[in-house]
């Protein structure tokens, strides 16, 4: 097919040659910036012009007339699919369907390194009378706008996916995966390892013996050299490219020439990048208001093209954002980290020790510090047992949840039921949640609204029965000795902190010697306990181990979903309180009463060899006691004394009327009474039941003596 053929089929009316098309025609292959090339039917060159991507390394003589698929042998083309450059162009001539705007990644043989982009457009050529007479291609050349469109697709890339999670080390993984292999063949991400742990990140320009912690590697190249492994800490030995990098915070793209000057300060290093054969190093310093917070460090190898300053301007933009992410998990590192640490110095470090309560705390890793646990001991051997959760995360909730258990703790000193405990505790936190809705309008802890869950209970090992309560969602299983598993129901009561004024419930259940209660902050922890066949129900092979063993069985049977180490819980085995700690006795309300009380209560203290001055003030206490309650009580009176925890002493009456500590004159005859046992005791107050008061005083002895 000759040019002539083309003018005539392009021509005017009836085949005459219309010489401005013809003239345009020629225009274009001779000064058009669009590569123009004609195929004849055999996909044999015709014609082409100086824009075309062959014209780019060969000449015209070496292209006229040869086939199209002997022309691009010279060049590799990528973007025809499976079928290549030939198929394509034979499918066009033989459908006629055009083939627009396809874009191509060339590849020159001679020179791999460059690649160029273009955009391609074929077409058939028809005569006038319909024959087929060949193809006319279409290449502009967009290498500049494809390689800033991958540029920002890395760049939206990196936005979308890198910092979705607050850990310094995913976010460096999360970077790597990023940009390999799509910016780069080889990413490698260090940390300065202060900023792993919460620290501020150190100014620039950054010292030497400053350490920092490989945290990604990722590789396009099969079985990649590297220096050192991800985890790794160490300083950067210098001077390097890496360290002028940290110096001026300024990102670096480096020839990597086999004789580099700098190689032999870091061998490692230098081992690894000749290894892999990379060509170019683009050193890019996280940085954030001039402090260091660490490296990024990427490399071309192979016949990847190397970084130019367009990649220079990105890898910014790619290390600014990741700076920011790397610091937003450098803070709330920090954050949980003080909320970690305020959160064990509130919680009590071990349980109180109980001859009837083994009692053991499941280990709270900090991930929730508004979890708390807690057992108080109470007056006549009792113990609660307390398991509770603040809303809201960090600081706030731990400074709140420090100051609901010191409220449950000053509160549990009176002696008050489960329901009324948390009624007045229910007021407490409704209070500090109107102080912080009365925040200034700027301060964010104003828009956390502040609620709470917990659960109190009360073990009597004299009763062998545990009295509970709870507020919103956290409850208890039983463990009985025979293996079944129970959850105690109590009356559902509202949230601690909330509007809602439903009065609360308690229910009173039965545990057995032998028996393990377990109390969580997590309902979905306590529903799986309760339906999981495992540990809980072997909780009886545990009799005689340690408690701290089934805690760990427990720990172990969990699976990963749960989140356990967000959750307080508490572990208790039920003991009975051995008889012979414990005497009782029925007295008349007969002022004689006194003396046969102090007779008794002498003999007993005998019998468990309490030294001469704890058993001449016990009975200085119940001669008070005693008489008091004759005088102002009401009956039936009894005398109880418990060894425990110390030594206990209790006088119940069937009055209600509550005794009053009264300071006595120096000229008064009498009103010294109660004065004189809170003198003597340790400790002293007043419990109220269904069938009156009591009275009680405790008084601490060495263990020697028969004390637990």
């Amino acid at each position: 097919m000759s040019w002539e053929v083309v003018s005539v089929a392009y021509g005017g009316p009836r085949g005459q040659v219309d010489e401005r098309a013809a003239s345009m025609l020629e225009a274009l292959f001779t000064q058009s910036p669009v590569g123009l090339h004609l195929l004849d039917t055999d996909l044999r060159v015709v014609r082409v012009n100086t824009a075309t991507p062959a014209m780019q390394i060969v000449s015209l003589d070496e292209v006229i007339g040869r086939p199209v698929g002997e022309v691009y042998g010279l060049i590799r083309g990528e973007g025809f699919g499976d079928e290549g450059v030939e198929a394509a162009l034979r499918t066009v001539l033989d459908t006629g369907v055009p083939l627009r705007n396809r874009v191509i990644r060339v590849r020159i043989e001679a020179d791999p390194m460059r690649v160029r982009h273009f955009e391609v457009t074929v077409l058939r050529l028809e005569d006038p009378q319909g024959t087929v007479i060949g193809l006319a291609v279409t290449s502009v050349d967009v290498s500049e706008r494809e390689r800033n469109r991958a540029r920002a697709e890395v760049l939206d890339t990196v936005r979308r996916t890198v910092g979705r999670t607050l850990d310094a080390a995913v976010t460096g993984e999360e970077l790597v995966d990023a940009l390999v292999p799509a910016f780069a063949d080889v990413a490698i991400v260090e940390v300065v390892e202060a900023v792993i742990r919460g620290d501020e990140p150190p100014l620039a320009p950054l010292h030497g013996d400053t350490p920092l912690m490989r945290t990604a590697f990722r590789s396009d190249i099969s079985r990649p050299p590297t220096a050192h492994p991800v985890g790794d800490v160490r300083r950067l030995p210098g001077p390097t490219a890496f360290t002028q990098a940290l110096a001026d915070l300024r990102p670096r793209v480096v020839e990597l020439q086999p004789d580099a000057p700098w190689f032999h300060v870091d061998p490692p290093r230098a081992e690894a990048i000749r290894s892999s054969r990379a060509h170019t190093l683009l050193a890019a310093p996280l940085a954030l208001r001039d402090a260091v917070v660490g490296l990024v460090s990427l490399y071309r190898t192979g016949q990847t093209p190397p970084f130019d300053e367009d990649d220079r301007r990105l890898a910014v933009e790619l290390a600014a954002h990741t700076a920011l992410c790397v610091d937003n998990a450098r803070r709330f590192t920090r954050e949980h980290t003080v909320a970690a640490t305020i959160q064990r110095q509130l919680l009590p470090r071990t349980p109180e020790t109980h001859a009837s309560l083994d009692t053991a705390f499941l280990s709270v890793t900090g991930a929730d510090p508004g979890a708390w646990y807690d057992t108080i001991a109470l007056s006549g051997a009792r113990t609660a047992l307390v398991v509770g959760h603040v809303s809201g995360r960090g600081l706030n909730a731990a400074a709140t949840m420090g100051q609901l258990r010191t409220v449950i703790r000053s509160l549990a000193a009176f002696d008050l039921a489960p329901d009324e405990l948390l009624a007045r505790l229910h007021d407490t936190t409704a209070q500090l949640a109107a102080e912080r809705a009365n925040l200034p309008l700027g301060d964010p802890l104003r828009r956390e609204t502040l609620t709470a869950d917990c659960v109190y209970a009360i073990h009597n090992p004299l009763t062998g029965t545990c009295l509970m309560a709870g507020a919103g969602r956290p409850a208890a299983l039983v463990v009985r000795p025979d293996r079944t598993v129970g959850i105690p129901d109590p009356p559902s009561g509202p949230r601690l902190g909330t509007d809602e004024d439903t009065p609360y419930g308690s229910v009173e259940f039965a545990v057995p010697e032998g028996s393990v209660l377990v109390f969580t902050s997590d309902p979905l922890l306590t529903s799986y306990l309760a339906e999981c066949p495992g540990p809980l129900r072997s909780a009886p092979q545990y009799a005689e181990r340690p408690l701290q063993d089934l805690c760990d069985a427990i720990v172990y049977a969990l699976p990963p979903g749960l989140r356990a180490g967000d959750a307080a819980v508490i572990v208790a085995r039920v003991r009975t309180l051995p008889s012979d700690r414990v005497a009782a006795w029925r007295l008349d309300p007969d002022p004689a009463s006194v003396a046969l009380a102090r007779h008794r209560v002498r003999a007993q203290l005998t019998a468990w060899n309490v030294d001469e001055e704890t058993a001449f003030n016990t009975e200085l206490i119940v001669s008070e006691l005693v008489t008091n309650a004759i005088r102002y009580g009401d009956p039936p009176l009894e005398l109880r004394l418990i060894n425990d925890r110390g030594l206990t002493c209790e006088v119940r009456d069937g009055g209600a009327a509550a005794p009053h500590l009264r300071h006595a004159r120096t000229v008064d005859e009498g009103g010294r009474g109660l004065f004189i046992a809170a003198q003597l005791a340790h400790a002293w107050g007043t419990r109220y039941s269904d069938q009156g008061k009591t009275i009680w005083t405790e008084q601490p002895m060495p263990p020697s003596q028969g004390g637990r």
